[in-house]
């Protein structure tokens, strides 16, 4: 008789079973402090230097759609009600804050690099001698092989396809933890790459050890050794989002991001060869097209290294977080 009763109140829909716990999860409000902190340090450096952005340039309005987009999705799919809602939620914190942290950092060293002075290059050159690598002679097989070339530039400009595989697989494999761990180590490794460049300028092995004309241009070209002068004679004062140029050499940034993205996919057997491939090719690349010394390569992979074990150890002593 009950089983026929039709009640003029139906229960709410039920809610898609989010909230299971998963072991290591950093919690949001961290990783929205941290950035929250690192942005508040960005507006620092660059009143400090005088430098701005102009907030009605065309990438600047881009960027600003884009973030207002992922946190405007990010809070109303906050409590999702099916698989593809909390897909759709996952893509848009992780690929809000990994773009988010990105911008950053790049923004970041144009005014500390205004506040640099001379360059360490000539260390950088007697440690790649101990090394016995001759970057010299690497960039001229490149240079007489257009194939190389080529496939270098890909490989290259892969630092951006990489976190989107892993980030993407997290979103749909439910693996918000392994994102957020991704996440976190790529803000550690950039806040030590940025402290270290501060005191660690250099121009790169093309505009040092090349000279006369070049015969191939490589992907980063001569911009450490032509942005830099510009902003310490103060000549340079905005900075366009839409031709942003990191200025890190040391440590290589793609090598530390390389490390990074490895260790992030090797748990997921269905990512982890993809991964590794792609970011072996583009270490391969990285002398060449970044114009980086051997050096600066195992300085950036110390730093991926130093913040996965600093991210991983934080992540053993959480419980898990909804």
């Amino acid at each position: 008789m009950f089983n026929s009763v039709v009640f003029p109140f139906a229960p709410p829909a039920p809610v898609y079973p989010v909230g299971r716990s998963q072991t290591g999860l950093i919690p949001g409000r961290w990783l929205a402090i941290g950035f929250a902190a690192s942005l508040a340090c960005l507006v620092a450096l660059m009143t400090d230097t005088g430098l701005t952005i102009d907030p009605r340039a065309p990438s600047t309005l881009v960027f600003a759609g884009v973030f207002t987009l992922a946190a405007s999705l990010r809070y109303f799919l906050r409590t999702p009600r099916s698989a593809a809602q909390r897909v759709a939620r996952d893509i848009a914190e992780t690929f809000g804050l990994f773009t988010a942290i990105s911008l950053t950092g790049a923004v970041a060293t144009y005014p500390i690099g205004a506040e640099t002075s001379g360059t360490i290059d000539p260390l950088l050159q007697q440690i790649d001698v101990a090394l016995h690598f001759d970057w010299l002679a690497w960039y001229q097989v490149v240079a007489d092989h257009r194939a190389l070339q080529i496939l270098g530039t890909a490989a290259y400009q892969s630092i951006y396809v990489s976190p989107a595989l892993i980030l993407g697989y997290c979103a749909w494999a439910d693996k918000r933890a392994a994102a957020r761990g991704l996440i976190a180590s790529f803000w550690v490794a950039a806040v030590l790459a940025l402290v270290l460049f501060s005191f660690w300028p250099a121009y790169g092995p093309f505009a040092t050890l090349w000279h006369g004309p070049a015969p191939y241009q490589t992907e980063s070209g001569l911009y450490e050794s032509q942005l830099l002068p510009l902003l310490r004679s103060h000549v340079l004062r905005e900075v366009d989002l839409g031709n942003l140029r990191g200025l890190v050499e040391a440590p290589s940034f793609h090598t530390a991001s390389a490390v990074l993205y490895i260790a992030a996919a090797w748990p997921f057997a269905r990512i982890r060869k993809p991964i590794l491939l792609v970011n072996l090719a583009m270490l391969v690349a990285t002398p060449v097209e970044g114009t980086h010394y051997l050096a600066d390569m195992l300085a950036g992979a110390s730093v991926a290294i130093v913040a996965v074990l600093l991210v991983t150890m934080v992540r053993r002593r959480l419980p898990g977080h909804a």
